[in-house]
């Protein structure tokens, strides 16, 4: 590991943990730095090498103040430094956004939960064994230099949202919820305040890979917004993995049914595993929009849902895997009872 200046700054901690934003907050805010919480994905990329930030800031809040997650009116507010544990398990979250609980839970081991958060978790970066490997080349790492995963080892990476230049997959599951129920991100940076749909956070690889987010240079994630859906408790989240837990996804499914009497007045589908940035499949929402739901239906959908998708070597049989994944998801979702 390299050296590095690192500094805490509490006072920002307990702001983030309660959601009040002093304006001089934003002085801690700078483009030369990379911001600690949990510490569960910058760490390890540290030790490796592949992160060499000048400047770490510690913005973990003290003991005493505990992250927050609030019923509002409009939705429910989830701050950036809650833990992914503290989030799973809120009621407000298991009652009305099972999905997002599911999706939680389902990610990494019950100790990383308990520290990773929730502003971390969605800018964990690639498990690309290349983009970890520095004496491999890598675009996404060092822009320029080749994706050697093309022609190489690809089984757990992306079909979906792939270029030339860059076919790494999206790791994360949080993600996936997020973006299926139209979550706001919101974020802090030197010029002020921010808040955008999360579904304009993640950058297609295109010909900059290293350019994986629409942040600018020293911004924080501070919150996310999720909106009042009633029945998003009709929700839920499938992952496929190699192992039960403790795994990355293969492929997974956060499914979302508005469904009355059988009939889809609206579906929010958002997929895991498969693509370079969390995916959203509006194709296969408009198919399932005004239908009953079927089985049939279900795979019309899912086909619709993996129409572009781009295989290399080892990765052939994911779009066959997601597809059979949605088709199961789907009508997991359907016979839900509320």
């Amino acid at each position: 590991m390299r050296s590095f200046a690192y500094e805490r700054a509490a006072e920002l901690g307990a702001a983030l943990a309660d959601g009040t934003m002093p304006e001089e907050a934003g002085q801690c805010v700078r483009p030369d730095t990379q911001y600690l919480a949990g510490g569960t994905t910058l760490l390890d990329l540290m030790k490796i090498d592949v992160m060499r930030p000048k400047r770490v800031l510690d913005i973990r809040p003290e003991a005493s103040a505990q992250p927050v997650i609030r019923e509002q009116e409009g939705g429910l507010w989830l701050s950036a430094v809650a833990s992914m544990a503290q989030a799973a398990e809120h009621p407000a979250v298991r009652r009305d956004y099972p999905v997002i609980a599911e999706a939680l839970q389902q990610a990494a081991s019950a100790q990383l939960r308990n520290m990773a958060t929730l502003g971390g978790n969605v800018l964990q970066r690639t498990r690309c064994h290349y983009f970890r490997d520095t004496a491999s080349p890598c675009n996404k790492r060092e822009p320029g230099s080749g994706c050697s995963a093309i022609g190489g080892v690809t089984r757990l990476l992306a079909v979906l949202g792939v270029s030339e230049h860059c076919i790494a997959s999206y790791p994360g599951d949080f993600a996936q919820a997020l973006i299926a129920l139209d979550a706001e991100v919101e974020t802090l940076s030197p010029e002020g305040p921010r808040r955008f749909p999360f579904a304009e956070l993640h950058r297609l690889p295109g010909d900059t890979p290293e350019a994986e987010t629409t942040l600018r240079p020293g911004e924080l994630i501070t919150g996310f917004r999720l909106p009042t859906l009633p029945w998003a408790r009709r929700s839920l989240y499938l992952k496929v993995r190699d192992r039960e837990s403790y795994a990355f996804a293969l492929a997974s499914a956060a499914v979302a049914l508005d469904l009355r009497d059988g009939v889809v007045r609206e579906a929010r589908i958002g997929l895991g595993g498969v693509a370079a940035a969390p995916w959203r499949a509006h194709e296969a929402e408009i198919i399932l929009q005004g239908q009953a739901l079927t089985e049939d239906c279900a795979i019309n959908a899912a086909e619709a849902a993996f129409t572009g998708a781009v295989t290399h070597d080892d990765n052939a049989f994911k779009p066959e895997l997601g597809r059979r994944t949605l088709v199961r998801a789907l009508l997991q979702a359907a016979a839900m009872e509320l």
